[in-house]
């Protein structure tokens, strides 16, 4: 025959008091979280932006810490410009800026007023498409193509840069632009087609 266990009063209140004391902890940890975040936390700021894109003058308001990539993909549905690693290391977001390369997941937003951005999108004239977008068909520059528009603009500032003098250089000037398809070849041969036209 089984005893039964026995819970004296003391031993009921023992574990009461830790039960109610554990319970009450979220409560007093969320009271702290939010004294401490009016003190911390800066408060959200927007501001308005003219921006100058592929020729077209773009007016919106935007938060103060929005990088270029956000700004043209959410705000403005420029969504040529592919998000990868959002950390600047693959490239998939390369832009022009004033004719320069830039990782456009690096660059704020608030920083550009006043400049020239040249995305994807802008490459083409009307329906005539740019000679290295040609090229990257041609020479079969792309698997799944979604490091492609990235690769592209790299392509045409090593090329705008006189970066091709050798395939090693090709190769060092596009180093920053990931293809996880691995089509590096057809790629550089685009690059020389380009520059040799």
């Amino acid at each position: 025959m089984k005893q039964a266990h026995k819970h004296s009063r003391r031993s009921f209140i023992k574990i009461s008091a830790v039960l109610t004391s554990l319970a009450a902890i979220p409560s007093s940890v969320k009271a702290f979280y939010q004294d401490v975040k009016k003190f911390f936390v800066v408060p959200k700021q927007t501001m308005p932006l003219a921006i100058i894109i592929n020729k077209k003058t773009y007016k919106t308001t935007a938060d103060t810490r929005t990088t270029l990539l956000d700004l043209l993909r959410e705000n403005l549905q420029l969504t040529g410009t592919k998000k990868g690693c959002d950390h600047g290391q693959c490239g998939a977001c390369t832009v022009h800026l004033n004719g320069e390369r830039v990782l456009s997941c690096l660059t704020l937003a608030a920083t550009v007023p006043g400049k020239e951005v040249t995305t994807i999108e802008g490459l083409a004239h009307n329906e005539q498409l740019h000679p290295m977008q040609q090229a990257f068909i041609e020479c079969d520059g792309f698997q799944c193509g979604y490091c492609t528009p990235g690769q592209i603009m790299s392509a045409v500032a090593c090329v705008n840069e006189g970066r091709t003098k050798s395939v090693s250089e090709i190769k060092e000037f596009m180093s920053g632009n990931l293809c996880r398809c691995g089509a590096y070849n057809g790629i550089v041969e685009s690059i020389q087609k380009v520059a040799a036209s």
